[in-house]
């Protein structure tokens, strides 16, 4: 499982939200191009197997906008639990694990100012392995020594995505494949 991200123009997010499929297409262009030059400045990034405990340690910090799972559904969603989970598992719209979500350019600003001043140390600072046993954050490595580190290398990988992107006034597309 990993968590992926793709930086979208504000009218690539309003063609996506019409057209999961186009979108997905997209995703999977940008991604091979992206491997075959690696730019300095990707559209496609992510966070290998780390997404579940990145996620874990930013909203366990309070995090203001969920930058791994996303904020906002492409797909509208009933109360009913059960309808929900008929729509969550479509094939039509799931992309790995589930639909694609999404934050917008306004929350992609306030992730990348709130990543400004978070240093890997701030974010495993007090954390023990152990909760994130007890959570069953995905990988289950916690008992092994230097994995919050694992977690914590990606920070700054994180902040230059999200921080260009706000530059950009990129919206950007969240999913787990």
């Amino acid at each position: 499982m990993y968590g992926s991200w793709l930086r979208v123009s504000p009218a690539e997010l309003a063609r996506a939200g019409e057209d999961l499929d186009w979108a997905y297409d997209l995703a999977r262009r940008v991604e091979d191009a992206e491997e075959a030059e690696r730019p300095a400045d990707p559209r496609f990034s992510g966070t290998d197997k780390a997404w579940h405990a990145l996620d874990f340690l930013l909203d366990r910090r309070g995090f203001p906008v969920s930058i791994v799972s996303g904020e906002q559904w492409f797909v509208a969603l009933p109360d009913d639990w059960e309808a929900a989970q008929e729509i969550l598992t479509d094939p039509e719209t799931d992309w790995g694990y589930g639909p694609p979500r999404y934050l917008t350019p306004e929350q992609v600003a306030e992730a990348a100012t709130a990543l400004a001043d978070l240093t890997g140390a701030a974010l495993i600072d007090g954390v023990d392995p152990a909760e994130l046993q007890r959570a069953e954050i995905y990988p289950a490595v916690w008992d092994r020594p230097g994995e919050l580190d694992w977690v914590a290398h990606f920070l700054p990988h994180v902040r230059e995505y999200f921080t260009a992107a706000a530059k950009n006034g990129d919206a950007v597309i969240c999913w787990v494949s």
